[in-house]
């Protein structure tokens, strides 16, 4: 996968019978497209605080698997896109080295659901977001986000991996379309309003 990306979504008013916020957090490992699968949903500008790579992460970040990479979150990315008249979706994107995981915690405040991105060279490095998901007791999806550059694994193969129960969704997704990125955020909402009339039955 390159670092191409669809052209921004159009700037949009938020439409005044919007009345339901759901807010969501995009985690996974280092590069593995978070950033990208937020610019690619908001339907404004998006908030990024990427900063280039320097020699100071040397010995530091892992960059194995993420060639070509230049740039990394620092803090959090930030977009907003409407599902429909009445719910918009809060998507905040979290940093992906370790260095920064502490942001997690304050990240996952308020967090209804969130998406664990994933990159099958790397499986490793989504350990952590799905133990910090489960700790707070967190719903999530993982997405595996395609790299041209991967071993094609399939789903299954990669809920193993990760020893995923059966109850956890798991999409494909390519972060730099925005009809791909939407509909694993459609996917978490969708999971969200099940597990809601789950309990309401129980």
């Amino acid at each position: 996968m390159d670092s191409t990306t669809s052209d921004p979504a159009p700037r949009a008013p938020l439409g005044p019978a919007a009345d339901t916020g759901l807010k969501i957090v995009v985690v996974g490992g280092f590069g593995v497209g978070k950033t990208t699968l937020v610019r690619s949903v908001s339907e404004i500008r998006p908030l990024n605080t990427e900063e280039v790579l320097t020699q100071a992460g040397v010995g530091v970040d892992d960059l194995s698997g993420a060639a070509g990479k230049n740039t990394t979150t620092v803090a959090f990315d930030f977009g907003r896109i409407t599902l429909d008249a009445r719910l918009v979706l809060y998507v905040f994107g979290a940093p992906g080295q370790k260095r920064f995981w502490f942001l997690w915690e304050r990240l996952f405040g308020g967090t209804l659901g969130a998406v664990v991105l994933v990159d099958t060279r790397r499986l490793a490095d989504s350990w952590y977001a799905i133990d910090r998901l489960e700790h707070h007791g967190t719903p999530f999806v993982v997405a595996v986000n395609r790299f041209a550059e991967a071993v094609p694994h399939g789903l299954a193969d990669v809920r193993e991996a990760l020893s995923l129960s059966a109850d956890v969704p798991m999409l494909d997704c390519d972060a730099r379309e925005r009809a791909s990125a939407t509909s694993v955020l459609i996917g978490l909402v969708n999971h969200l309003y099940d597990l809601s009339t789950a309990r309401e039955t129980t």
